[in-house]
């Protein structure tokens, strides 16, 4: 690596502060290097100066590679706390792998380990009683796996570390470079800690659609099926696979690709398309519908994915111009008036024979049904559809959906005053939908993308409010806050949940999961709707903010 390039790295650390614990008088780094195909290795230096650490980082970095992810973490914070406490509280945690402190087992910094060696490694497993969401995660220290990694890192055994009456917690900053660009990491307990400070917003975002566009179409296999998604942190790949999301990954695959402009993928969609067409549906008397064959029970058909089904057909034909699959779509709208009740309401799940399973199942699925029905009267001007969309947003009328905070619901409301621009109720509907949860949207520290595309559609929804002098309908809600919210909340959604390189690091084969996107307190998992859900809420971001 060019000495030109380690000064600009010196010079970025300097420009964050001093390294020196005030405390101890030591400076202590620690230095992350990817040849991006393998997982970072690191190494903690622990001197009585900077400059006496920083000829170490020369030392390391200067046969490296010029196109290397290079990560250097200075630490901070430091706080030694007995083991138990720690125990305790790792047990009492509400999510997985949100531990965000790197721990020493010495005061020395011999046996530490950065945050993200620990959640990479996943060191720190859920009890056994854990079920996500629900309880408290029970988790506990991996000492012996800790070990093993310590000894091949480290080259040296290592003590007995669960006899360890203390242990140090540390905080970090530093700067992470790609060959290219240095990001200085964020420190802030928002959820971004570790992970860059965006410098260029609209670019970064930008680049990182281009690499998940790329990543979503890799998942597609010779046969069309999906690779269905990973636990990158156990090295696991998932075997269960679900119809919904293979239809929906589709359409923001198509999505991604009309905003990249990588037309040579859609053979890959197309063959998707086929598969999904050939393995996850059936016909009756004309009707196309959507199957769930599940590894436990039996097969059932979901309105909702009977929703998805049309979408990514409009979507394929709106995109490529390929006219091949209309037939398609028109048996599966024939397929939704099997769920209808007499009484104009749908049954949202029906067995394989088409009598009812559950007269009701989530309640998202009018807000697709209807969002895809526009879309397919979109491309046919069939009244048929368009009446039966009608109908259904006034049942979500009459029964109030605006109080559901749902994004299918935003899509369906923003696509229906298109449709029907003179119905105030659906536009009040809408704006109730999102303006009633802003605050706890602005709150949240996980990643949840699709609260970034209920805040997409609803600032598509106000401007057409505007734009059709209905004024009135928005003399109760803050548009400005509307605004910021949407802001933020689309970086705060790219830096906690993308494996931008300075994450993808520290898991096997950093290089394969560029591009994802994932959900933390699940192992890590990258699943193709986890990127389905982000893409189409960047995407449609940045088309509508830039």
């Amino acid at each position: 690596m060019k000495k030109s390039v380690i000064r600009e790295f010196r010079e970025a650390m300097s420009n964050l502060g001093s390294a020196q614990d005030v405390a101890t008088g030591k400076v202590t780094l620690a230095l992350s290097v990817s040849d991006r195909r393998h997982r970072a290795t690191t190494k903690f230096i622990h001197e009585n100066n900077f400059e006496a650490a920083w000829s170490k980082i020369l030392m390391i970095l200067a046969p490296a590679s010029q196109n290397s992810w290079v990560r250097i973490d200075a630490v901070c914070g430091v706080q030694r706390r007995k083991m138990t406490g720690l125990q305790r509280e790792l047990k009492s945690m509400k999510r997985m792998n949100f531990w965000r402190r790197g721990l020493s087992f010495d005061a020395d910094f011999h046996s530490a380990l950065l945050e993200m060696e620990i959640n990479g490694h996943e060191f720190i497993h859920p009890g056994e009683a854990h079920v996500i969401g629900e309880n408290k995660t029970g988790s506990w220290l991996d000492f012996e796996a800790i070990a093993r990694y310590l000894q091949t890192r480290d080259g040296c055994e290592q003590p007995d570390l669960a006899g360890n009456q203390y242990i140090w917690s540390f905080s970090t900053f530093g700067i992470f470079s790609d060959g290219q660009h240095i990001w200085p990491l964020a420190t802030w307990e928002d959820g971004t800690i570790g992970v860059r400070r965006l410098l260029d917003p609209r670019r970064e975002i930008t680049d990182y659609l281009i690499a998940g566009e790329s990543y979503l179409a890799r998942q597609i296999q010779d046969n069309g099926k999906f690779i269905y998604g990973y636990f990158p942190a156990m090295q696991r790949v998932l075997t269960n696979y679900n119809s919904v999301r293979h239809f929906s990954s589709i359409y923001a695959l198509l999505e991604a690709i009309a905003f990249t402009g990588k037309t040579e993928d859609f053979d890959r969609v197309k063959r998707a398309l086929k598969w999904g067409i050939d393995e996850l549906t059936i016909t009756h008397d004309g009707a196309r519908l959507v199957i769930e064959r599940p590894k436990k029970g039996t097969p059932e058909i979901k309105l909702g994915a009977q929703a998805m089904l049309i979408l990514a057909l409009c979507k394929y034909q709106e995109v490529t111009q390929d006219i091949q699959f209309t037939e398609v779509a028109r048996q599966a709208f024939y397929g939704v008036q099997a769920f209808r009740q007499s009484s104009g309401e749908f049954n949202h799940v029906l067995n394989s024979d088409l009598t009812v399973k559950d007269h009701f199942r989530i309640i998202y699925y009018e807000g697709e049904i209807v969002f895809a029905l526009l879309r397919l009267f979109k491309l046919t001007d069939d009244e048929e559809i368009r009446q039966l969309a009608q109908q259904t947003l006034d049942f979500m009328v009459k029964n109030d959906y605006g109080k559901y905070h749902d994004h299918w619901i935003a899509y369906a409301t923003n696509e229906a005053v298109h449709v029907f621009p003179d119905n105030r109720e659906y536009m009040a509907m809408g704006l109730q939908n999102a303006f009633d949860q802003l605050d706890i949207i602005k709150r949240q520290i996980t990643p949840h993308p699709t609260r970034l595309e209920l805040l997409n559609a609803t600032m598509r929804l106000v401007a057409a409010v505007q734009r059709t002098g209905n004024d009135d309908l928005l003399e109760n809600y803050d548009v400005q806050y509307l605004r910021a919210v949407w802001i933020y909340r689309a970086e705060h959604e790219l830096v906690v949940g993308a494996f931008e390189p300075e994450v993808a690091m520290f898991f096997y084969k950093p290089s394969k999961f560029y591009g994802g996107f994932f959900t933390r307190n699940d192992h890590f998992r990258t699943r193709i709707d986890d990127c389905e859900h982000f893409l189409s809420g960047l995407i449609n971001y940045v088309r509508y903010n830039y």
